[in-house]
């Protein structure tokens, strides 16, 4: 009889997890953020007034419609579709009657620069109101508590 072979020295998986690929993974995706996220906001250059209130946290999304109106008064919507247009109020409240008649939980803000005559900032308000939009808001920019130092 011949001689029994020694059993095979079993072989155990590893009990590690590389994470070398996960970490470039992840560092590639956060260049890809920190490039892309400065274009992704196209707006209107606006000088907001500044004023002490209390801050409120609207994150503007598909149920909120931004009317901006710049230092010479001309009226822009802001959309997603890259270059804001310039736009008459007659158009502005057209375009606000339609999306508000579609989905009438819409909110309107408007953002004016601050150089901008008031009186064009209450035609806006006026023309909206007139058009049946009461639910306006006002969007400013909280002072820089360093500026006062």
């Amino acid at each position: 009889m011949e001689p029994m072979a020694p059993p095979a020295a079993k072989r155990r998986p590893m009990a590690e997890i590389n994470v070398v690929p996960y970490i470039d993974v992840m560092l590639v995706l956060l260049i890809i953020f920190m490039v892309t996220a400065p274009m992704l906001v196209q707006s209107v250059p606006v000088n907001l007034p500044d004023v002490d209130a209390t801050p409120t946290e609207i994150e503007p999304d598909d149920s909120t419609i931004i009317v901006s109106v710049n230092e010479r008064g001309i009226y822009f919507i802001e959309r997603d579709e890259g270059q804001p247009t310039a736009m008459t109020l007659g158009e502005i409240q057209d375009y606000a009657q339609k999306i508000i008649g579609a989905v009438p939980e819409t909110r309107l803000m408007i953002r004016g620069d601050e150089a901008v005559p008031y009186g064009k900032v209450v035609a806006l308000m006026g023309g909206l109101q007139s058009v049946g939009i009461n639910n306006v808001g006002l969007i400013t920019e909280a002072p820089d508590p360093e500026a006062r130092r």
